[in-house]
């Protein structure tokens, strides 16, 4: 018998908080398999086994190549968002597969959303969008409109892949894609694993896009869509049930902040968030809320700072000399940090130079996690047109020389061969 495998992805901490997804779940449709993407370890005194998931998916164990060096590189929030698409890709591949969804954990269903089990039997891939009616309000415009332009046509708080080879193709080209580029880097049109998807509908044959108000309704969208009836339970959109809410951006308090910007006194959406909110408050008092992030500290208890994994990303020498940055044996990764680094990288340790140095050193897109490799052959005819172009243009000249001595002192000749390599 073939199931819908529905999934989300998670460390630990936020479990308590995922348990209202999986409440939701079991209750509007319970012929669903349900899954956890753990982005985190186990520890050994935390016991999951009481948990309502069908399946824990342990990231580790995710056939991701080179996993421990490669995890460092990520936050928790883009780790989390890295490991969907080697998730999606075992799912898919499984006998009684007859489609994946994808939800963030901080979604909900409330009805039914049979219409998503409809279009996987007719299309590769189902996406939603941010919106699905333009704007009117110059201030919505800028706050919704081109946000979605910063961060992703296309939510991927949800997405449903069918098992097909396109579906099965989508999946191996999006895990590629994260792997060497799921990282917050608005400047350089990268946004976790999101940005990416603006390319499906170009790249892929049979992509459904989902343009019903009912599904993924958000902040975003509050403004063009009309919610009305009794929260939590008899809530309409435009008439119809609602299918899932997304209270993206909760913790922080720009879900609340968007709500009462975007829904100006309606009554609906604050009782709704209201409930979330007291029945997420309810579940963060549980210990497991408390467990630290196994891929937040260094072995020795040190936290990993946002510099430290940025240094490790954009440099292949220190990925291949540290293959283990957790480690601490003989001074490991950390050790480097304390010493050369502060030598090499002064500004990162001055408070009032930090962000404009993380700034520069993330500017130009890095090639991610390599483990140190050289992939590929060294591409002659690239290097020739750089040298012919130099020879002739000045301007050019010069800032190829600068980018050049910033390469070679930060990853060593190995680094500046990388940017001539044919994979």
């Amino acid at each position: 018998m073939k199931h819908i495998h529905v999934f989300t992805s998670a460390a630990c901490n936020y479990i308590p908080k995922v348990r209202v997804l999986v409440e939701s779940i079991k209750k509007w449709h319970p012929e669903w398999r349900i899954h956890l993407a753990l982005s985190d370890e186990i520890p050994a005194d935390i016991d999951l086994s009481n948990e309502h998931f069908d399946e824990i998916h342990i990231a580790s164990r995710l056939d991701i190549p080179d996993f421990v060096g490669w995890s460092f590189c990520h936050s928790i929030v883009e780790l989390s968002t890295a490991i969907k698409p080697f998730m999606l890709k075992k799912l898919l591949e499984r006998d009684d597969c007859a489609g994946v969804v994808y939800m963030d954990p901080d979604t909900v269903l409330f009805s039914r959303i049979d219409e998503v089990v409809t279009v996987l039997t007719q299309a590769n891939i189902a996406l939603t969008p941010h919106q699905l009616v333009p704007e009117t309000a110059l201030s919505a415009v800028i706050d919704n409109e081109i946000c979605s332009l910063k961060h992703g046509i296309y939510n991927l708080g949800f997405i449903a892949v069918a098992p097909t080879d396109i579906g099965q193709a989508f999946a191996a080209w999006w895990a590629d894609r994260n792997y060497y580029f799921c990282r917050t880097e608005i400047a350089n049109g990268l946004f976790t694993d999101q940005r990416w998807i603006d390319l499906v509908p170009a790249f892929f044959d049979g992509v459904a896009v989902m343009r019903t108000s009912r599904l993924n309704v958000a902040t975003w969208n509050l403004t063009t869509r009309k919610l009305t009836g009794d929260a939590p339970g008899g809530v309409l959109v435009d008439g119809e049930p609602l299918g899932f809410y997304h209270f993206t951006g909760f913790d922080s308090g720009s879900h609340r902040m968007m709500m009462h910007k975007n829904a100006t006194g309606n009554a609906t959406v604050r009782d709704l968030v209201d409930w979330y909110a007291g029945l997420t408050e309810k579940l963060s008092g549980d210990p497991l809320s408390r467990v630290p992030w196994r891929f937040g500290s260094f072995a020795d208890g040190t936290q990993i700072s946002t510099a430290a994994r940025l240094l490790y990303r954009v440099r292949l020498d220190l990925q291949k000399r540290f293959p283990d940055p957790y480690n601490c044996v003989d001074g490991g990764y950390v050790g480097w940090l304390h010493t050369k680094a502060r030598n090499e990288y002064p500004r990162l340790f001055d408070g009032s130079s930090k962000a404009a140095e993380i700034l520069r050193l993330s500017t130009p897109v890095s090639l991610g996690y390599c483990g140190g490799r050289m992939d590929g052959k060294f591409n002659v005819r690239m290097f020739t047109a750089q040298l012919q172009q130099s020879l002739t243009n000045t301007a050019h000249r010069n800032r190829l020389a600068k980018r050049a001595w910033e390469i070679l002192r930060t990853e060593g000749y190995k680094g500046l061969l990388q940017r001539f390599v044919k994979s």
